[in-house]
């Protein structure tokens, strides 16, 4: 099966179809490209989705990967990434060994394609004009005997007339023997031109035509062996990464199986556990019992103008929901004798009995949420504030004692670094002491000197701190208000000064929160209101108690 032999005369159609083959492979090639242009996407969208859902550095959220479902989802989000990897991986194998590769063969195959065919029309041209020199030789061939034939029929004509003179018989005769030469040498032409031309076709179309319609069937088979090979090369790309594309998979599969629930609710007591234990029982009040209502319980104005503000709380609620309230002492037992106006509904009684006050404040109290301690309120306005204290006060015992505890390994390491580098230093002294042509042992001293210096700070730092981490813990009793004294003194040598101002702004800003509540409940909004600017008239600057309202000292 040859094009030459089978083809001998499609050299039109031959060329048309080649041209067609290596349109095929252009288009092969560019839909490669077009791949590779959407892997490369692929992978640059993969990648920026698992960046968009990595932990942020240094942030609330890089605290929460320690849950093993988080650490999962974060080995999903790392396996992705290296999904997104082998998809890159894909494009540059199949740019490197597919499209680069074919466009540099569909160049070539041009040339040779461009060349065989230039070939095949040269010989085109060459068989045109043998044919064209046949046929000219063939029509003078045949003019030549016409005009022979002519000759010699005027020249028996002539022989035949009696009135024709002998000359002019002679002249007829040697025009009809020229005219017979000229035939029989366009004949020997014609004849020999014959052959030549038939020599040529046969070698045309039984040597020169096969001969490259075979180079045109052996370029245009290369050519369909190399997109095949292509073909197969763009499946082994891909093929090459399922490997590492599983181990991804398997990767994330491994992490969704290391999901240990019993360990994040473990992560969870840990962190949120406050310490605290939950508040008792809270006793039964018998208010069947005549109670003795006192001055201070019946009316505020007679408080108000001896210039104290002191509130009585009756009955017998435990301390546990308030525990920086003082229990009272119990009111004295009524008298035997009842006046008369104390009898309800009597003729001197009031037409509405008031409640005492400390009854209104405990039924406040049941029905709002209760605030645990006074250090759990001024947690709470610190926080909005955005103070924190040193000693994380503001936290409940079992985050306070975490706190702490990662504070102390913090200097604990930064003290073991200044070790190190005193250590590094001490070494390269000695180095220069004994070799002075190093470097002079004087210039290290101030380091040293500097490097010592930050350790016993640290020190210092770190022995504060276990302090406080010992007292949480137990193992050292309750600082005493001497001992609370000199620590203060103490942080007041190691931590800036803080104004006093901002102290009682604090203090009042506290205590104005508490009377903005009870006040509140007991003469509406509009008073709890103008207390309020009061109070704060008062850390502006104004009066240190307000004319209307004094805070108690236990408030302190």
């Amino acid at each position: 099966m040859s094009w030459g032999t089978e083809l001998w005369d499609q050299f039109d159609n031959l060329e048309k179809h080649t041209q067609w083959g290596i349109d095929i492979l252009e288009k092969y090639i560019k839909f490669v490209k077009e791949r590779t242009e959407i892997e490369l996407s692929y992978a640059k969208q993969l990648r920026n989705l698992s960046k968009k859902y990595q932990p942020k550095k240094n942030s609330k959220e890089e605290e929460e990967y320690r849950y093993t479902a988080c650490k999962a989802f974060l080995s999903t989000l790392n396996e992705t990434n290296d999904y997104a990897g082998q998809h890159e991986v894909i494009s540059e194998n199949m740019t490197s060994q597919i499209t680069v590769e074919l466009a540099r063969y569909v160049q070539e195959l041009k040339q040779e394609r461009k060349s065989h065919f230039h070939e095949g029309r040269k010989a085109q041209q060459h068989i045109e004009t043998c044919w064209k020199q046949l046929e000219s030789s063939k029509r003078r061939f045949e003019r030549d005997c016409k005009e022979a034939d002519r000759a010699q029929q005027y020249f028996e004509k002539m022989d035949a007339d009696i009135n024709v003179t002998k000359a002019d018989v002679e002249k007829a005769r040697q025009q009809a023997q020229i005219r017979h030469q000229m035939a029989e040498d366009s004949k020997a032409d014609y004849s020999s031109i014959l052959q030549k031309f038939n020599h040529e076709q046969r070698e045309y179309y039984h040597s020169h035509i096969p001969t490259i319609f075979q180079k045109i069937q052996e370029m245009e088979e290369r050519r369909i062996v190399r997109m095949g090979e292509s073909m197969k090369t763009y499946a082994e790309v891909d093929r090459q990464v399922v490997p590492i594309i599983g181990k991804c998979l398997d990767g994330i599969a491994k992490a969704a199986e290391s999901i240990d629930q019993k360990n994040d609710s473990q992560l969870v007591i840990e962190s949120y556990k406050s310490g605290f234990e939950p508040p008792g029982d809270i006793e039964f009040e018998d208010y069947t019992q005549p109670m003795k209502r006192t001055v201070s319980d019946n009316s505020l104005s007679n408080s108000r103008g001896e210039g104290k503000a002191e509130l009585k709380f009756g009955g017998k609620s435990k301390g546990k929901l308030w525990p920086f309230i003082k229990k009272n002492k119990p009111p004295p037992p009524p008298p035997a004798s009842a006046s008369p106006s104390a009898v309800p509904n009597g003729p001197q009684s009031p037409k509405q009995q008031k409640e005492p006050l400390s009854h209104r404040f405990n039924e406040f109290m049941t029905s709002k949420p209760k605030i645990h301690c006074f250090r759990s309120l001024k947690r709470g306005l610190s926080l909005k504030l955005g103070a924190t204290p040193e000693d994380f006060s503001n936290l409940p015992p079992e985050q306070r004692r975490k706190k702490l505890q990662q504070k102390v390994d913090e200097l604990n390491k930064d003290i073991q670094k200044e070790m190190d580098q005193r250590d590094a230093i001490t070494k390269m002294k000695d180095v220069y002491l004994k070799n002075p042509q190093m470097g002079d042992p004087a210039s290290l001293d101030h380091k040293l000197t500097e490097v010592s210096q930050n350790i016993e700070k640290l020190r210092l730092e770190a022995q504060k701190f276990e302090a406080w981490l010992a007292e949480v813990e137990g193992r050292l009793p309750a600082r005493s208000e001497q001992a609370r004294r000199q620590s203060g003194m103490y942080d007041g040598q190691t931590a800036p000064p803080v104004n006093n101002c901002a102290q009682d702004r604090e203090r009042y800003s506290i205590c104005t929160a508490l009377l903005s509540v009870f006040i509140s409940q007991f003469w509406g909004l509009e008073t709890s209101t103008r207390h309020l600017l009061d109070s704060q008239r008062v850390c502006d600057g104004g009066p240190v108690v307000p004319p209307r309202v004094q805070v108690s000292a236990w408030m302190f």
